[in-house]
This record gives structure tokens, C-alpha cells and sequence, in this order.
């Protein structure tokens, strides 16, 4: 199926930096891709794939312009479709005169010439007569800067016809001598004034800076040198280009995002990248279609204290699952390949065990099927029949079972699918000639996760532990997402219970960071506003920890209270949140009741009720309320957006809202204010007030009051609004210079996350931005 590739959001101008010419290249380039309707106009899909183009690059600088640095951030779904992405903006690149257009693409030579290979076809730059390219792959001689010089000398000749000129496109792997290499070449060339994209693919790798947290810790003793080598061959070719622009393109912007914002490659702005129709990413496997998961029994993890000695059951019928598919596949005509990958670990001693444990278990069954001996060959029948019951579960359009057989089709099927090592063991990794052979079945690791595209897939084996839980690392691996659409009944993927929860929480993640940008990509809003801080599962871990400058905060919300620690950190935001309390107030005071409780509660044990919608409540109060103290503004912002969220699922969601020792007369709230001591943290002491004591035995404990802690409903948002008297630790009023009592009357609140709404977010301390 093609690939597609759109951008969330609608076109506007909004904070754009210039508006680009829809030219012929971008146009050929659309319609080579097939994106025409019977007619041979461009289709629908074709128009999104040209407007999302354009909406990057008007956010990348004015070609006209004679001298510009920026850095922007385009964020896919793994395996959605990237490449087509910036080989469109290449092409309209081209249209709009940019001179040099340089691909980073690859830290293995297999992924960089993948690259070289996909410009080549797709530009049809070896099929056509005109010289609008200088394709280069690795510059490195006097040959190339030749080459290089004399397309730029067209350039400046005013005289030349624009079509005549050549944009130099370079390709280079992302390795620290070739890099250098260009570097080298580039340094003799007069580049002012030369409009220039470098788009570095898949740029959470290997390009940030590996030394960071290192370096921070260097404090002013760090240099230059000590960054990561790859991080500063990258700084150092954008330092010779006087007008550029860098685009970062990722799946996993973990990274990306959570560096330093005074970083140089700290992205200025996002464009978020949508898959077209019959993408099939997490959301797809592991929420909408759960029954494609299979769990692998811990019995069959291999691991120091579990060791594996022959093939699992798991695997054997995960084979049986697979040539089941190729078998319908060949039958049906309608793919190229159909494939499976197995990926049992990164040590290729595993690698060997799994691709000898196969190779066994498919010539045991190629001989069984070629031999005369009816019961056994019944029998594997009956186990393939069993596999065969399962995949008419997700397949609606099944062929039976005696139309798979007959004929031999499952023997040539098993006999004929070819079995290869992916891995670098013999210094290089092999390049899979997807053409000899149908189906595939694909052995390896690392080698097999970012960047590496396993064409038809439809089973994956990855008895792999999750081991750090790095959530970027993980989703590289999800190799079985991508444009499945038209045979995801095929599909299986075998993982164990851990990966299984990693995923899932990691597709809760993916979301909640791209909902978070998505006002950023719609509005091109500066990067440097957003917020960082996201959903994140406690298992995981967000990115490598060495590229992080400075150690992530964490809170958890869920079971528990949330409370302002010190509202009166500020002295004039005091009357601002008594204002916006009061306001509140007067707009709800019809939704307050009595809170019914026991009849001897004192006057600070009564409150009044309201059930108000969430949205109510963050509109009218809580985005509101100003808190200073670092401890409490930042986590009060967590939650914010934490609810924020939780609305966008929920929007007729309601909370309890308490108006703590207080009542009502007519249609005006009066609440009493509570004296509370601070302690020499400059923080309440205790909120709230405890459990009112057994009365002469005749009473339990807590049965006239509970205490404010349990003033709640423990499955529902509950606030509680408190008006309290600050003392000092001894207990005494803190006055002014006038002996006036400073804090008689400091608004704060206490939130109580029930667990459904509960999430763990991580987030950037605001001293490193």
C-alpha cells in the first residue's frame, strides 16, 4: 500500500515566516507516487500530502532571505511514512529555489544507501533529461567540491535561467568522518547567500548531545570538545551555512523535546505528521485490537536464570500463523512480500539459537509433508488447523483449512520462505533482496529496529525483555506498525507480559505528547512556550538519561491529595485569589449545599457541597489560582494539564467542589477562616483538620467527623476550598512592620485525584529552561 503522509491542523498563516511556491517538481513528484485519480488529476491524498509540505516549509526560512538558523521538529508515528515527507519538501524545496538541500540519514551504511536509493527513485533523477539535481552521496574529494561550486556558480549567475540551475542534494551518513568530510568540502565554498535544508532523519539519534548531563555537571569548566562527537560535527555544518534551516525528523521525540531549551539544537517549532488511510500503529494493536497480542509464557523468556534450550511452543505456532498468511497471500495476489521478524535479543549468539531452532523446526515439517506417512502428517495438520481457527477469528475472508492444504500450497509455502541472519556478526549487515523470494522470515536485533523496514510483515516474535523501559528505544522496536490496513487480520505479535504494559502505556504517552503540540503545530507557535511536561508511565523511562541536562521531576496523581503547600509565597497574588475565589462563588452559590454530617459537628466541621462539570472548574478556578512557591506552581501545573487531558476524553465529566467550614445565607457563601501554622520550611504545618475524637466510648473515632482528609468521594474529582489565618511555628500571628497581621485571610485548596484520572507525568524543572 503507498504511503501517505499528512499534517494535523488546518492551513493558516498564523506566525508563518514566508509563503512557498507550489511548483512542477512537487507536482511530478506526486504524481510519480501514483496519487492521481482515473483522470490523472492529483487526488485528495495528494493535495494533503502537497499542503502539508507547504506548511513546513513556510516555517523554514525565506529563501529570499539573505541569512537565517532555524530548527524545526517534524514528528511522525514509526514506520508512518517519514521519508515521503522530506522527499516532498526536497521537491518543493527545489520550486522554491533552494540551492542545497542535505540528507543525515543513516549510522549503518545499509539505512544511509536506503536513503541515496529513495531519492534517487523518487526525484527520477537517473530518468530524466533536465539537470534540476546534483544527487551526492558522502562528498568527500575535490571531484565533489567541484561539483558543488560549479552548481552554486549557476546560482549567481543572474543571466541562467532558475530551471537551469541544479540543487545540490547530498546525502551522508550520520558518522562522524563523513560528516567531516562535508564539513571539509563545504569550508571552500562561498555559501552566502545560498538557501539551505538540512533535514537530519531520525535525529533523537546520535545527534543531541550524548554528554549533556555530563556537561552540565562541568558546570563552567566544560568546552566545546567535550560534547558528543556527532552533536558537534552537526553544530559545525550549520556554522558554515549563513542561511539554513534544520529539520529534525523523528518517530520518538522523547529526546528531542527534553534537551535544554538554550540547546543549539533545541527545535524552535513542531509540524506533527499523520498517517494516511491504513496505518496501523499502536492504537490499532494494542487498543483497538487486542486480540493481535499473544503472550509469550514467561517459561519461554530466555534470560540468565530462565535459560531456553529448544524452539518454544510460542514460536512454533507463531511459524504456523505465519505460513498460514503466506499461503493466502500467495493465493490472493495482493502484496509483494509477506515477512516475519524475530527478535529474541541484541547478542547474536540468541540470534543463532532462534534461526537454527526455525530452520529445524521448518525442515521437520517440509520432510513430514513430503512423506508418505499419513498419521503423523494428519496430526501437524490438525495443529495447523487449530492456528487456522484462531487467524478466521481476525480474517473474515478465510479460505478453509482443505483449501490451504490441497495441493501442496503449506508445503511450498514452509519449503520455499527464506530464513536470514539480520545482524552485523560478518562486519556488515545484509541487505534483504525482497524480489527473490515471497515470504521471509527475518532473524536478528538491533540491526532490525530504527530505520529498518521489513517489507509485508505480518508476525513478530520478540521474546526480548523490556529491560531499561527507555520509551524511545522501545517504540523503535515496534517494527510490525505501519500500513497494514488491508491485511491486519494476518498480523500477530508474540511479547512478553512486561512489553506488553510497556506498550500499551507508551501509546498513552505518544498521545498525550502530540495532543500537547498540537496548538504549537496549528497556530506555529515558538517551542520555547510549551510547557514540557508529559504523560509517563512509572515503569518507563523517558529517554537516555545522559542527554538530559538536568535531572527530570515526577509526580504522580492518583489515590491521593494534592495540596498547596505555601499560598502565601506571594503577597499581592493573595488578594488576586481571594477575587477569583469570591467571583466563584458568587457564580456557583446556587449549586451549594449543605453537606450533611453528623449533628454534632462544630462549626469549622460543617462545609457546603456543589457538583460543577470539570470544565467548569478549570475554566472559573483553577487556571485561575496563582501559587508561586516552585513546589506548588509547577506540580499545580501538571495537574492542570493532567485534567486537561482527562476532559478532552471526558468533556460532561463533573468534580465535588467543598467550600470548607462554611454556609450559606440566601444566596451568599460565608466561610470561616481556619488558623494554621507554618513551619520554618515557610509551608503549612497540617491542612487539614483530624478526625473528631470518641466521644465518653459512646462514638467511634471519626464518626462525628472523618476529617477533612476523608471530605471526599474516592472515585470523583473532589476540591476543597479552604480560607485560612497564617501563624507563625510558635503559633503567633505574623505581622507587618506595623504590627498588623499579615495572612488573616489566605485562600488555598486541597485537590483529590481518584485513580481513574490518576497519571504519572514527568516533567522539565523550570530552572533548566
Amino acid at each position: 500500500m503507498s504511503e501517505t503522509i499528512e499534517i494535523t491542523g488546518s492551513q493558516n498563516n498564523n506566525n508563518s515566516k514566508w509563503n512557498p511556491f507550489h511548483g512542477e517538481e512537487i507536482d511530478a513528484l506526486i504524481r510519480h507516487k501514483g496519487f492521481v485519480d482515473s483522470s490523472g488529476n492529483i487526488n485528495e491524498v495528494g493535495e494533503n500530502i502537497i499542503d502539508s509540505t507547504y506548511r513546513i516549509l513556510e516555517m523554514c526560512g525565506d529563501p529570499n532571505d539573505t541569512s537565517i538558523a532555524e530548527t524545526g521538529l517534524v514528528l511522525g508515528y514509526v514506520q508512518s511514512g517519514k521519508t515521503l515527507s522530506f522527499t516532498s519538501l526536497t521537491a518543493m524545496a527545489r520550486d522554491n529555489n533552494f540551492q542545497i538541500v542535505i540528507i543525515i540519514a543513516g549510522t549503518s551504511t545499509p539505512l544511509s544507501e536506503q536513503s541515496y536509493q529513495r531519492m534517487l527513485k523518487d526525484l527520477r533523477i537517473d530518468d530524466r533529461f533536465d539537470r534540476k539535481w546534483n544527487l551526492i552521496k558522502n562528498p568527500e574529494s575535490d571531484a565533489h567540491l567541484d561539483s558543488i561550486s560549479n552548481s552554486l556558480d549557476k546560482w549567481r549567475d543572474e543571466s541562467l535561467p532558475r530551471e537551469k540551475c541544479s540543487t545540490v542534494l547530498i546525502t551522508v551518513m550520520k558518522q562522524s568522518h563523513r560528516l567531516q568530510n562535508l564539513i571539509n568540502i563545504m569550508r571552500n565554498l562561498n555559501l552566502n547567500g545560498v538557501p539551505t535544508l538540512i533535514i537530519d532523519d531520525e535525529s533523537d539519534q546520535a545527534s543531541l548531545n550524548t554528554r549533556a548531563r555530563a556537561n552540565a555537571r562541568a558546570g563552567e569548566n566544560v568546552n566545546e570538545g567535550e560534547a558528543s562527537t556527532i552533536y558537534r560535527r552537526i553544530n559545525s555544518l550549520r556554522e558554515v551555512f549563513p542561511h539554513h534551516t534544520l529539520l529534525q525528523y523523528t518517530a520518538t521525540p522523547q529526546a528531542n523535546l527534553f534537551i535544554n531549551i538554550v540547546d543549539r539544537l533545541s527545535p524552535n517549532f513542531i509540524k506533527l505528521l499523520t498517517p494516511g488511510n491504513g496505518y496501523t500503529g499502536g492504537n490499532t494493536f494494542f487498543i483497538e485490537n487486542p486480540s493481535l497480542i499473544c503472550r509469550i509464557p514467561n517459561t519461554e523468556i530466555p534470560t540468565n536464570q530462565n535459560p531456553v534450550h529448544s524452539i518454544p511452543d510460542s514460536l512454533l505456532y507463531a511459524l504456523k500463523i505465519f505460513f498460514l498468511g503466506v499461503v493466502v497471500g500467495e493465493y490472493k495476489n495482493d502484496q509483494f512480500n509477506r515477512s516475519m521478524l524475530v527478535h529474541p535479543s541484541r547478542l547474536t549468539a540468541d540470534h543463532n539459537d532462534y534461526f537454527g531452532w526455525i530452520n529445524g523446526a521448518t525442515a521437520s515439517w517440509t520432510r513430514l509433508l513430503e512423506s508418505s506417512d499419513v498419521d503423523e502428517k494428519e496430526e501437524l495438520f490438525e495443529e495447523f488447523r487449530i492456528a487456522h481457527n484462531d487467524l478466521s477469528n481476525t480474517v473474515d475472508d478465510l479460505p478453509s483449512f482443505e483449501f490451504i492444504i490441497e495441493n501442496n500450497k503449506l508445503l511450498h509455502a514452509i519449503k520455499y520462505t527464506r530464513t536470514v541472519l539480520v545482524n552485523a556478526s560478518r562486519g556488515r549487515t545484509p541487505v534483504i533482496p525482497w524480489r527473490e523470494s515471497y515470504s521471509w522470515i527475518l532473524v536478528g536485533g538491533q540491526a532490525m529496529d530504527r530505520g529498518f523496514t521489513v517489507e509485508g510483515l505480518t508476525v513478530t516474535y520478540m521474546p526480548r525483555s523490556l529491560a531499561t523501559g527507555q520509551i524511545d528505544t522501545t517504540l523503535q522496536r515496534a517494527r510490525f506498525f505501519g500500513y497494514k490496513g488491508s491485511y491486519i487480520g494476518f498480523c500477530r505479535v508474540w511479547l512478553d507480559a512486561n512489553n506488553i504494559d510497556a506498550y500499551t502505556a507508551i501509546i498513552e504517552h505518544e498521545e498525550d505528547v502530540r495532543r500537547r503540540l498540537e496548538e504549537y503545530d496549528t497556530n506555529n507557535k515558538h517551542l520555547d512556550e510549551w510547557e514540557r511536561q508529559v504523560v509517563k508511565d512509572r515503569m518507563l523511562r523517558l529517554t537516555r538519561p545522559n542527554i538530559i541536562y538536568d535531572d527530570l521531576d515526577r509526580d504522580y496523581f492518583g489515590s491521593e491529595w494534592f495540596l498547596i503547600r505555601a499560598p502565601h509565597d506571594t503577597d499581592s497574588l493573595i488578594p488576586v485569589n481571594q477575587n477569583t475565589i469570591n467571583e466563584f462563588y458568587s457564580t456557583y452559590s446556587h449549586n451549594f449545599n449543605i453537606d450533611n454530617g453528623h449533628f454534632e459537628r462544630t462549626d469549622l466541621q460543617k462545609h457546603l457541597v456543589a457538583e460543577i462539570s470539570i470544565e467548569d472548574i478549570l475554566q472559573y478556578l483553577l487556571n485561575r489560582l496563582r501559587f508561586t512557591k516552585e513546589t506548588d506552581s509547577q506540580t499545580f501545573s501538571s495537574l492542570r494539564g493532567l485534567l486537561n487531558s482527562y476532559l478532552n476524553e471526558n468533556p460532561n465529566e463533573t468534580c465535588l467542589v467543598y467550600a470548607i467550614s462554611a454556609n450559606k445565607i440566601d444566596d451568599t457563601i460565608f466561610q470561616t477562616i481556619r488558623k494554621r501554622r507554618i513551619n520554618a520550611n515557610d509551608e503549612i504545618q497540617q491542612l487539614f483538620q483530624g478526625e473528631q475524637p470518641t466521644k465518653n466510648g459512646t462514638f467511634r473515632k471519626g464518626e462525628i467527623y472523618p476529617g477533612d482528609r476523608n471530605i471526599r468521594d474516592n472515585e470523583k474529582l473532589t476540591i476543597q476550598i479552604h480560607r485560612l489565618k497564617l501563624a507563625d511555628i510558635n503559633g503567633d500571628d505574623i505581622l507587618d512592620e506595623n504590627d498588623n497581621p499579615i495572612y488573616d485571610d489566605v485562600p488555598s485548596i486541597a485537590i483529590w485525584i481518584p485513580e481513574a484520572i490518576g497519571k504519572d507525568i514527568v516533567r522539565q524543572p523550570e530552572n533548566t529552561l
